[in-house]
């Protein structure tokens, strides 16, 4: 637990001290892509233990402008939706997803496995549910450790 407390400490202070040199962690890019992929990536080193933190992209999935569809209307909206996260989900294009819970905005997450901003931004809006106005994106880089898992 404190290692993952450390990395995310340590995730936290690279970004916001980007254009800083005061880290005392040696961060190392790596050079060559991993696993024949165009992620970027870079390797950071905590003890004996070397992590491999690769960007993905998180979409924010935030209620749209357009939420007065029929009960009919948004049922099927909401079908299509879950079919097309399946699909994102078959194509190894998403790695999580999921609604939020009673938040004024926003309405789910998804967190992408593409080598661009443009991949995971256009993938998620061709979501029908955003197509239809009542879901809008909204999608950040994020980093975190390859193969890092929830508990």
């Amino acid at each position: 637990m404190n290692k993952l407390i450390n990395l995310v400490c340590l995730l936290l202070f690279i970004s916001c001290n980007s254009t800083k040199e005061q880290n005392t962690k040696k961060v190392h890019t790596i050079s060559t892509p991993i696993a024949k992929t165009k992620h970027e990536t870079f390797a950071y080193q905590e003890g004996d233990t070397t992590y491999i933190m690769q960007k993905y992209f998180l979409v924010l999935l935030k209620k749209g402008e357009n939420r007065n569809h029929s009960k009919e209307e948004t049922a099927e909206i909401q079908k299509k939706h879950l079919a097309h996260i399946a699909w994102l989900d078959k194509t190894g294009k998403i790695s999580l997803a999921g609604p939020s819970e009673n938040h004024k905005t926003i309405s789910g997450f998804l967190l992408f496995n593409t080598e661009t901003l443009e991949e995971a931004d256009s993938l998620a809006n061709l979501d029908p549910a955003v197509k239809a106005g009542r879901l809008a994106v909204e999608t950040l880089p994020w980093w975190a450790a390859k193969g890092s898992r929830l508990k």
